[in-house]
């Protein structure tokens, strides 16, 4: 018989906020994998828990070496509970490239649902629920971070991103931006913890606000983009959206098909506005 990977939540913030399957996992696993092994130690005490299993350390510079262990370990009918700082494993943490081999080699997965920073932001956002995407992390290179926004520009649904505090600043700039200094957004601190803050308003007023420095984990919630105004959009703003995806990286071809699916706009009218757009001979 093959084993169970078990993917357990674990606090944000408040450590109060365990899930009450989460002690008796921590204590009954046969191997406990942690994102670090530290911070597990400080969680099973709080808990007043003891792993009775073997404990292993599972993080981004060992995932993919640790991975085929750990299967092997499934493989042979161990119970394997993996956790990472905060949150839920796999969800911008390490965890997939393990899911993936259990469910390849045919072994059960489950999880410990347990808090969690994107459901808890966008809840407190005060943005439309309904529709949304996580967007995780954005590239720390400022050109990749333009070029990814831009892809997401014309996104209809509330965007929920992860940042560090410290490129919080350049971050809500370049989504201003990208998106439009009026765009509505907000800014969720130390969630669940002591200085818990939701700071909302335009992207162009938080930008500044950040700008003289935030501390702690930061997760933010971006409102979708309006839907177009067919009004609005006449050759020349459908030129202006090509030439700004170009500019961020974009081929012309995939700025082109990304206005259309945007807008609404058939790619031959969009197309047809970039040539209109282009200087004659002659002109400037």
């Amino acid at each position: 018989m093959t084993g169970t990977l078990v993917l357990a939540g674990t606090p944000i913030g408040d450590v109060a906020d365990a899930p009450p399957r989460l002690a008796a996992e921590l204590s009954g696993a046969d191997i406990v994998a942690a994102e670090d092994t530290r911070r597990l130690r400080r969680l099973t005490q709080a808990l007043g828990v003891q792993p009775t299993g073997r404990v292993v350390s599972y993080f981004e510079g060992n995932e993919a070496a640790r991975t085929p262990e750990l299967a092997d370990a499934l493989a042979g009918g161990a119970r394997v509970l993996l956790v990472t700082d905060a949150g839920m494993p796999s969800v911008s943490d390490p965890g997939y490239r393990l899911v993936a081999a259990a469910v390849e080699r045919g072994i059960a997965v489950t999880a410990v649902p347990g808090p969690s920073a994107v459901l808890t932001a966008l809840a407190l956002s005060g943005l439309p629920v309904d529709r949304f995407c996580f967007e995780g992390f954005l590239p720390r290179k400022a050109g990749e971070r333009r070029t990814r926004l831009a892809e997401v520009a014309g996104e209809r649904r509330t965007l929920v991103y992860f940042e560090a505090p410290h490129r919080l600043a350049d971050t809500l700039t370049a989504m201003a931006e990208a998106f439009g200094a009026d765009r509505r957004a907000a800014v969720c601190r130390e969630l669940t913890k002591t200085y818990e803050e939701v700071r909302r308003g335009p992207l162009a007023e938080l930008a500044q606000w950040a700008g003289a420095g935030v501390r702690g984990e930061i997760t933010v919630v971006v409102a979708g983009a309006p839907a177009p105004d067919p009004a609005a959009l006449d050759d020349a703003e459908l030129a202006r959206r090509v030439a700004a995806r170009e500019e961020a990286g974009e081929s012309r071809k995939e700025a082109i098909a990304a206005v259309a699916r945007t807008t609404g706009v058939r790619k031959r009218t969009v197309f047809d506005a970039v040539v209109a757009a282009k200087p004659r001979p002659g002109e400037r």
